[in-house]
């Protein structure tokens, strides 16, 4: 089955809604039982250039993921100041249309990089691991990379899959979420990999993460992107090769005039068509996500923000001046 079908079938915006309501957690044990919910923060555009300075890295194994999933956070943060990278770690070669395989990969090489440019981004970096088979692969090699970029860009944000995200079966997901997670706290240590340093490189970690996920995930952070929702749809319509859409609103639009029909939401050429039915089909569940929570379009994630240990909270709220 094609990714783009996949994503147009099996999850539907009510199923995916349903699927992302923050879990329940309970524990049995004395005398009673305890259910834990976690509190949902909702992240709006904040005004001005708060975040300048700062780096982020929009990390995916394919193509298509960072586009679906966080292309309206990314929009949203580059609007706010940071410097944003895309890193593709799969070689994308067996997902798409193509007259081989060779074929498929150059082209959605070539998506990703207008993808890239679209959502404000940078620079593209490719990996090239071999699609579908990433949990083949070393992950200790996938991490050593990945810590020399933070290291190299200063990435103070990632955004990629969730490492804990449940009922996740496609191996370069969740091996792309686990590399990463482990890479963030390693980039901060001066003992992994010391020869970076001679080559001039400082330690530096990531401190942030948006995680998102497709199926269930512990869901704590609503990002509002109604205000960067068309150049989402236009970032996602570049990705032609294997979705979300590619041309389907326009053979949609196409087989529907065959039959002496037509669906007004398609407008009148192929390019409207395309790019309403990655709106309301290809990206529906941003508009119920949006709606669970009083916003017109909204993107989901499991936020870790920077730690901040008892001692230094305690001495930010108790400090004295001498």
């Amino acid at each position: 089955m094609h990714r783009r079908h996949f994503l147009g079938t099996s999850l539907s915006p009510a199923a995916l809604a349903a699927a992302q309501e923050p879990e329940r957690e309970s524990e049995a044990g004395g005398g009673g039982s305890v259910s834990y919910q976690p509190t949902v923060t909702i992240e709006r555009r904040r005004p001005g250039k708060p975040h300048q300075g700062k780096v982020l890295a929009a990390i995916q194994p394919h193509c298509d993921d960072i586009p679906i999933y966080a292309g309206g956070t990314v929009l949203k943060l580059i609007d706010e100041g940071y410097t944003g990278y895309l890193i593709t770690l799969s070689d994308d070669s067996m997902a798409g249309t193509g007259s081989s395989i060779a074929d498929i990969e150059l082209k959605n090489e070539r998506d990703t990089v207008e993808v890239g440019k679209r959502l404000g981004c940078k620079e593209s970096f490719f990996l090239n691991y071999p699609n579908h088979n990433m949990d083949a692969w070393p992950i200790v090699e996938i991490r050593a990379r990945l810590i020399f970029l933070f290291r190299l860009l200063k990435v103070d944000t990632v955004l990629v899959y969730d490492p804990s995200g449940l009922y996740e079966r496609n191996p370069d997901h969740y091996v792309t979420a686990q590399a990463v997670e482990s890479a963030c706290w390693m980039a901060g240590s001066e003992w992994d990999y010391p020869e970076h340093f001679r080559a001039g490189l400082t330690v530096h970690a990531p401190k942030e993460k948006y995680y998102f996920a497709r199926g269930p995930q512990l869901m704590n952070r609503v990002v509002d992107i109604s205000e960067f929702m068309d150049r989402k749809v236009h970032a996602n319509v570049a990705n032609v090769t294997q979705g979300p859409a590619g041309n389907l609103g326009a053979e949609l639009r196409r087989k529907l005039r065959s039959q002496g029909k037509r669906l007004p939401l398609l407008g009148n050429d192929d390019a409207t068509a395309n790019r309403e039915y990655t709106r309301h089909f290809a990206l529906g569940r941003d508009q119920v996500r949006g709606k669970a929570h009083g916003l017109a379009y909204a993107e989901y994630f499991h936020y870790i923000g920077p730690d901040q240990s008892e001692v230094d909270r305690y001495v930010s709220q108790n400090a004295v001046p001498l």
